[in-house]
């Protein structure tokens, strides 16, 4: 069969150039909604409710103009899995189609993620934690690497590193990126700080902006070499402090001999105690 989708080679060049490249078997050809399965290399997790009831009811009104591209399961001989769609095909479900149009690839697990990572990528569909794993997993099951991913989705080595290293965030942030509480711009700021969960939670109650962020955690890595360079001699009152009061304790003595004494305390009962420890020697 001539491939009706035939187009130049070369990396990064889109999800009709992905087909072009694959052996199609069956193209724009209905099969039954229910003989579709979902991909299990799908990056996208999380599909807006408002745009899919839109597409629903577009899709009740006029049908699916673009094709669902399928592939023969691996692991049942009457049915195909998703490639690209997705979205569609859950809409042409609620829709209460029977049947969709489909073009049916020959392509390997590989190629299947590569569509499904291109046609959302492209869209910009994926979340920026849906989109790191998304090439996560190709540098992780296929053997990539930050380069060859670069190439391939047609982005810079940087935007790929920037986008994986998001996964190393604590699950809250992380939680909190894929819920829209924070931008991508923001979580970049928090990347390898010790206390990004407590900094996300002041970004996202002070509505700080990208710039701010920076500000707050150049102030935060400040702050934190101030306490490596400290003396060992404050440090030693620091602790033995805490372990009388069992409370954090910050010593900031200055050259002159002047400094401030903080007492960290977490709840009312803590403040209390404290309150009593000073009236009662004092």
């Amino acid at each position: 069969m001539i491939n009706p989708f035939k187009n130049k080679k070369g990396l990064g060049r889109g999800l009709s150039s992905l087909i072009g490249d694959s052996e199609v078997k069956i193209t724009n050809n209905k099969i039954s909604i229910s003989s579709i399965i979902p991909n299990k290399y799908q990056p996208r997790k999380k599909f807006d409710k408002n745009s899919l009831e839109e597409l629903t009811a577009s899709i009740r009104e006029r049908g699916i103009i673009q094709p669902i591209i399928v592939r023969a399961s691996e692991d049942s001989n009457d049915k195909y899995e998703l490639i690209a769609g997705e979205r569609r095909w859950q809409a042409a479900q609620n829709a209460g189609l029977h049947e969709v149009p489909v073009v049916i690839l020959n392509v390997d697990n590989l190629k299947s993620l590569e569509f499904a990572i291109v046609e959302n990528v492209q869209r910009k569909d994926l979340n920026p934690i849906e989109e790191a794993e998304g090439y996560q997993r190709l540098i992780n099951e296929f053997n990539y690497d930050q380069e060859k991913v670069a190439k391939f989705i047609g982005k810079s080595r940087a935007h790929i590193s920037n986008c994986i290293r998001l996964l190393s965030l604590p699950t809250k942030v992380i939680e909190h990126i894929i819920n829209e509480k924070i931008s991508q711009g923001h979580a970049k700021v928090l990347v390898g700080l010790d206390n990004s969960e407590l900094l996300a939670e002041k970004i996202i109650k002070k509505k700080l902006s990208v710039r701010q962020a920076e500000a707050l955690a150049r102030l935060v890595k400040s702050n934190k070499s101030s306490i490596k360079s400290k003396d060992p001699n404050s440090i030693d009152i620091e602790n033995q402090l805490s372990s009388k009061i069992g409370m954090k304790v910050f010593l900031n003595n200055k050259k002159n001999n002047t400094g401030t004494l903080i007492f960290e305390y977490k709840g009312v009962d803590q403040l209390d105690r404290l309150i009593k420890i000073i009236k009662e020697n004092y």
